[in-house]
């Protein structure tokens, strides 16, 4: 497996619609791991959910959040980040139907997220991260 790679070495990776799992904590310190639709942009995650949602409701009590989105065809890479989320209002409308809209397209994306208020953006900028492949073992394989 390749470690201490970067975003870039993925080659658009993080472009792909694929579902993430958001980890969030409970009150009891157990964590609730979430599938969502996100976003890379500039330098972090962002992650479209309601308002009033159970993973809003845990970060505004504690804001510690991982995030992960991995393949599971080869060459089996992934990204992992960890850190402090922030819960963003403003813009939130437009940064949901721009998430739908990679995984559902743009012409039913914004009829998906619905009207706008009842959303909001959960900012997961990288404190730790992790990125890897198994490229070399995928290549390995072919030979």
């Amino acid at each position: 497996m390749r470690t201490n790679l970067s975003i870039d070495d993925l080659d658009g990776f993080l472009d792909e619609p694929l579902v993430a799992v958001l980890a969030t904590l409970r009150k009891d310190g157990t964590v609730l791991l979430s599938p969502v639709w996100h976003e890379w942009r500039d330098g972090g995650f962002n992650v479209w959910v309601g308002t009033d949602d159970v993973k809003a409701r845990h970060l505004r009590r504690d804001s510690r959040a991982s995030i992960l989105v991995a393949e599971s065809q080869n060459p089996l890479r992934g990204v992992e980040v960890r850190g402090v989320a922030r819960i963003i209002e403003d813009g939130a409308h437009e940064t949901a139907v721009r998430i739908a809209s990679r995984y559902i397209g743009p012409e039913k994306a914004a009829a998906y997220v619905g009207s706008a208020g009842d959303e909001v953006t959960v900012r997961l900028d990288p404190g730790g991260l992790r990125v890897w492949d198994f490229a070399d073992e995928h290549e390995a394989m072919d030979r």
